[in-house]
């Protein structure tokens, strides 16, 4: 058996989530990466993706993040995200909405740098967006 660790998941309106869970798979800015119990301290930076919580009971909790960073210490994990909801309450419209956000900065662009990375975070929403239930 797995050992346990709290896991909060946080945006600027609410706590969205606070249990406690056996893993939690987090999409990292350097890529997606597990999260168990007795994990390494680290901070990382937030892409846009799906986190999922494997609660100590077995279910599971899919939650859509875009932005923040992940704080991973001895008293368990903190997700601080930009935006964060239920991954089975985010709406087709909704995520077009992010989508056309990001795709606008892309446009908007004044330089290849600023481009690339803008391109990059399209690239993170639609990825995020095939992995949504439904």
């Amino acid at each position: 058996m797995a050992d346990s660790f709290k896991f909060e998941l946080v945006s600027p309106e609410k706590l969205l989530l606070s249990e406690t869970v056996d893993s939690v798979v987090v999409p990292g800015s350097e890529g997606e990466f597990t999260i168990m119990g007795n994990h390494a301290p680290f901070m990382t930076t937030l892409k846009p993706g799906i986190v999922t919580a494997t609660l100590s009971g077995g279910q599971e909790k899919t939650l859509f993040v875009r932005g923040g960073f992940a704080d991973i210490n001895e008293n368990g994990v903190t997700l601080l995200a930009e935006f964060a909801e239920p991954a089975d309450s985010i709406e087709a419209k909704q995520m077009q909405a992010h989508l056309e956000e990001a795709q606008k900065r892309v446009e908007e662009a004044e330089d290849d740098d600023t481009r690339f990375k803008a391109q990059e975070y399209v690239s993170q929403l639609e990825y995020a967006n095939s992995r949504l239930p439904g």
